[in-house]
């Protein structure tokens, strides 16, 4: 066999990638992964690095719409869409608006959460079995509220968390504060997800690579993917910055690149690039939260380490504009200090931003290409990519290699799209 020919071929090396290419070589496929800087060098590094089950309910929802119309003024609102003409945006979220339904919100919950649930649990067993070192915890999510028609008008998520098995646990502000002393007075109440875990994102990734490339697996870097040669209906090779290479399979993981690298291959996928911020320091020295925290009002995720201090969240479309907006970053602060006493950590804060792959549905697109014979998708996680990467990587392997897998793939198939 050739040496730049493989089994399979994973274009993209983030989370998603490195998990398939995890669970791929332990069917005995061999395995090359293509990414254009350093594994996890886009959305796997800066994230909040939750593991939430909780994130089941899926941004469509009813009243949604006018959330985004009134942020168009507001460059500092949580959920931001930028006013600039963009045909293409301007299709998603038109896509978007139609199925923010209870019905679509219910099926779509249904979907992620079975995937949420799946790798959960398959986290537990990744952390054992092959020896990762990322932090993991599992200490559970605190939603607070400091309004209580906000944690009313969450009725729906916690309905739908409850009807999928998942354990949820109302508290009121005094019960809040007590299990979470780092809150400033004025908590209205709280949510407690016990079931949610946490880890350090870019330790996660480079502790995948690791086993990646113990196991026998080669990651590509620099190899930025530029030309796509076809026979038939096949992918024959994949040109690229860092050479040639080809497999009997190939698999898509490019994240938010999905929709770009998609034009060569003739595809367009229902996809926008969601821009996120976070901001890191050191762990603070007095008083850090206990749990991982989403603050409900100001949308604003915090993720205390042993080494690290995160704030993160914010959604952004402004398509694929890059850099980093001081006024969102301002926001992720001002959020925090109204719920904590110590909102910030120690040392030097390191600012990051960076996209997230928004399916149009808020389902990742997971399964075998129609146009392409032997393309394989496992793309469009939005948010959760951390949370869902091991159930998407068993779910691939499953899908290539066998056994049958454990999650039904249907309602990830990217036949819904006509994909």
């Amino acid at each position: 066999m050739e040496r730049s020919r493989s089994d399979v071929l994973i274009l993209g090396g983030g989370v998603i990638g490195l998990a398939c290419a995890l669970y791929l070589l332990k069917t005995g496929a061999s395995v090359r992964v293509l990414e254009q800087g350093l594994p996890g060098s886009g959305s796997s590094h800066g994230n909040c690095g939750t593991i939430t089950p909780s994130h089941a309910g899926p941004l469509t929802m009813p009243g949604m719409v006018g959330t985004a119309l009134r942020s168009l003024m507001r460059r500092d609102a949580p959920l931001y869409v930028n006013p600039r003409p963009d045909p293409a945006r301007a299709r998603w979220l038109l896509g978007f608006a139609r199925r923010c339904t209870w019905g679509h919100y219910r099926q779509a919950g249904e979907a992620r959460g079975a995937l949420l649930a799946r790798s959960r649990a398959l986290l537990d067993e990744l952390m054992a079995q092959e020896g990762l070192d990322c932090e993991f915890e599992a200490v559970g999510e605190l939603y607070v509220y400091r309004d209580r028609r906000t944690m009313q008008a969450d009725r729906a998520h916690v309905d739908l968390l409850r009807r999928l098995g998942m354990d949820v646990q109302a508290l009121d502000g005094d019960a809040a504060q007590a299990l979470e002393p780092g809150l400033r007075d004025g908590v209205r109440g709280a949510l407690l997800h016990p079931g949610d875990a946490r880890l350090r994102p870019d330790r996660y990734v480079a502790e995948l690579a690791r086993r990646v490339r113990e196991l026998g697996g080669a990651i590509e870097t620099g190899a930025r993917v530029d030309e796509f040669v076809f026979d038939g209906a096949r992918i024959s090779h994949v040109r690229t910055t860092g050479g040639v290479f080809s497999g009997e399979r190939v698999v898509m993981a490019l994240g938010a690149w999905s929709p770009l690298i998609g034009r060569l291959l003739d595809i367009r996928l229902p996809m926008q690039p969601g821009k996120g911020y976070s901001l890191t320091w050191e762990a603070p020295p007095r008083r850090p939260p206990r749990h991982s925290l989403v603050l409900r009002e100001a949308a604003v995720c915090v993720t205390p380490w042993a080494t690290g201090y995160r704030l993160g969240s914010t959604m952004e479309f402004s398509g694929f504009e890059e850099g980093l907006n001081d006024v969102r970053l301002d926001a992720l602060r001002r959020g925090a200090a109204a719920y904590l006493h110590e909102p910030e950590g120690g040392g030097e804060v390191v600012p990051w931003w960076g996209w997230r792959p928004m399916s149009v549905d808020e389902v990742p697109i997971v399964g075998p290409s129609a146009r392409w014979s032997n393309l394989t998708y496992a793309t469009a996680h939005g948010m959760l990519g951390i949370s869902m990467s091991a159930a998407t990587g068993e779910l691939v392997a499953g899908l290539l290699a066998g056994p049958a897998p454990v999650l039904d793939p249907t309602p990830y198939s990217p036949a819904r799209f006509g994909l």
